[in-house]
């Protein structure tokens, strides 16, 4: 992966000998890495990047901001950058209750370096996965988008005429379009890339 592609991951941690390490281990894996000795640092760097894909690793006990206070101040900033918190094991139940809050992982310290890595391998290519979905279907008309949500709620061409108020042969084309700019190849396809699990392939940009 270049670096023009690479995941980004946003460490932060106070413990500046861990954070080191850490972030030695992901740019050998390929990541992009900035780390941040505290919550509020990285917030401040968030105001500047538009970087995707990327994704936030974050101890859960730091002094000043915590990484639930960080992931409260994430959620009311509308930041919707995976968290994975990285934890001791005193700090599994904050862990799991920020996982009820959404974050995407935790890894309890010390942890195998190949176990975060394929984590946030595994966070990153599903947000590029998702990225991709809905730039494709950014591309769709309104009408396009409204044949879109009949097919994938499992409607067939006769009643989405009669749904939408138009006839079979233009729903046809409609669903010949969408599909060309989704990149899918068949109504299999169309459904696992508008609930987000497969990737568009080769979507149009027209």
């Amino acid at each position: 992966m270049s670096d023009d592609h690479a995941a980004h991951v946003f460490l932060v941690d106070d413990n500046d000998e861990f954070r080191e390490s850490t972030r030695w281990l992901l740019e050998d894996a390929g990541f992009l890495v900035s780390d941040f000795a505290g919550g509020a640092d990285l917030l401040r760097e968030l105001d500047r990047a538009a970087i995707q894909p990327a994704c936030i690793v974050s101890d859960v006990r730091m002094p000043q901001m915590s990484g639930i206070e960080l992931q409260q101040e994430l959620k009311r900033r509308n930041v919707e950058l995976p968290l994975v918190f990285v934890t001791a094991h005193a700090d599994v139940p904050l862990a799991v209750e920020a996982m009820r809050n959404g974050a995407a992982n935790f890894i309890e310290k010390p942890f195998d370096p190949l176990m975060l890595v394929h984590a946030l391998r595994t966070v990153t290519d599903r947000t590029a996965v998702s990225a991709a979905n809905a730039a494709a279907i950014e591309k769709l008309t309104p009408r396009e988008r409204q044949v879109l949500e009949l097919v994938v709620a499992g409607k067939l061409n006769k009643t989405i005429a009669d749904v939408l108020g138009i006839s079979i042969k233009t729903v046809e084309l409609h669903r010949s379009n969408l599909m060309q700019k989704l990149g899918a190849r068949n109504v299999a396809e169309v459904i696992r890339i508008a609930l987000g699990h497969e990737q568009p392939h080769g979507a149009s940009t027209r």
